[in-house]
């Protein structure tokens, strides 16, 4: 039997809830991360509200494993640097790239250290990370969050279309990236459309491995069970849960714009992530603004909504249509992201991201709240297992 492979997994961030190094726990040399805030930290000592997301920062499935962090470093840095935007988005990465190599250069002077560990760090933070490995002739991957430039471009156009101002990134961030698909072996990337988005600007099909995002339904939510009103009225209307950043990207535009069709009709949108884009007085009314929660606060929204809206110009997977079928919460989906929704098996996937094609999905849901309770009955996480995960990767 041939021994398991050895892994040093690299996160800038809590992405996926930890779900690469959770699956390759058995198999990991360290896990390397900007934060990373134990049951024992200091930091649970605070106030509840005070840093919330910070103290997020931690998995259970990980506790035992070897975690190399810069905390107390990670606060010190973003207190004091003063760059915005791209410049501060860059800065973080370049400073976490920094950090992580040196912890490499220490992690590999240990006396066990396996001779040909595989290197695994996310894009836009890895280029330092993956020219110290592939230095030492370590095997790599990248694990693309997004899809990439094209998505940028598909971004710009509804911008401009909306005339809304917004940066794209530099030119120079692109050149990194491209240099870090250039050094990876191979490139990880979640859904169909990330992978047909890198063919696009010019990444080899055969350098890309499509592997679906891991996710593990509550206790909580595979005991739930959804029920349906017979109609809906003023008095019980449908609602209709839209949860992630209110951005273009998302889709948030053709959303306002079909809630102003719907605006006579049972129907209550819920809005629930940080607003990132200033949202006309018009729309202000008929759609309840909730605002940016913590992740252990969005389970009571995917509970209580009747349909969940996910309608993304581009997105890599969407881990929040998994969250919503473990609630057996129906999906509209856009098909910019990963293949959740089967058409009126589960949901619905619209034929474009438009207020038309939201509004018309919308408005069956309204007058067939039976296809509803089929569409529930049929929820299924698509989310692959840990284990299934760690099969794919050591496969790779």
């Amino acid at each position: 039997m041939a021994a398991l492979k050895t892994w040093i997994c690299c996160q800038l961030g809590s992405r996926e809830h930890y779900a690469i190094p959770r699956a390759l726990n058995r198999q990991l040399i360290a896990l390397i991360t900007d934060a990373w805030v134990t049951p024992q930290s200091p930091f649970n000592k605070l106030p509840k509200p005070v840093l919330t997301k910070l103290r997020e920062r931690f998995h259970v499935d990980l506790e035992q494993a070897s975690v190399q962090h810069f905390t107390t470093s990670l606060i010190y840095h973003e207190i004091s640097q003063g760059f915005q935007g791209w410049d501060r988005i860059i800065s973080r990465n370049h400073w976490f790239q920094k950090k992580t190599k040196r912890a490499l250069e220490k992690i590999c002077q240990q006396a066990n250290f396996p001779a040909e560990p595989t290197l695994f760090a996310y894009s836009y933070a890895a280029l330092e990370i993956l020219r110290f490995a592939k230095s030492k002739g370590w095997r790599t991957i990248l694990g693309q969050i997004d899809p990439g430039p094209f998505e940028e471009e598909l971004v710009l156009k509804e911008h401009l279309k909306r005339q809304v101002d917004w940066q794209p990134a530099p030119a120079h961030y692109w050149e990194m990236w491209r240099e870090e698909c250039a050094l990876a072996d191979r490139i990880m990337v979640n859904s169909a459309w990330s992978s047909e988005a890198l063919q696009k600007v010019g990444i080899a099909k055969d350098k890309i491995n499509i592997i679906p995002l891991a996710y593990q339904p509550t206790i909580q939510s595979q005991n739930f069970v959804r029920s349906y009103p017979q109609a809906f009225s003023a008095k019980r209307p449908l609602r209709v849960l839209f949860l992630g950043q209110v951005i273009l990207r998302k889709g948030i535009a053709a959303l306002l714009e079909a809630a102003e069709i719907l605006r006579d009709a049972p129907v209550e949108f819920w809005i629930v992530g940080q607003m990132d884009i200033k949202i006309p007085e018009q729309y202000r009314t008929k759609l309840h603004w909730i605002g940016a929660v913590p992740r252990g606060g969005t389970a009571q929204y995917y509970q209580q909504a009747d349909v969940f809206l996910f309608p993304t110009l581009s997105d890599g997977f969407g881990l929040t249509q998994l969250e919503a079928q473990a609630w057996k919460l129906p999906v509209i989906a856009s098909p910019f992201c990963g293949e959740v929704v089967q058409n009126e098996k589960n949901g619905i996937v619209l034929t474009e991201v438009s207020a038309n094609a939201i509004a018309e999905a919308i408005k069956f849901c309204v007058n067939h709240p039976e296809v509803l309770t089929t569409y529930a009955r049929a929820a299924e996480s698509v989310g692959l297992t840990l284990s299934e995960l760690q099969h794919y990767l050591n496969s790779i």
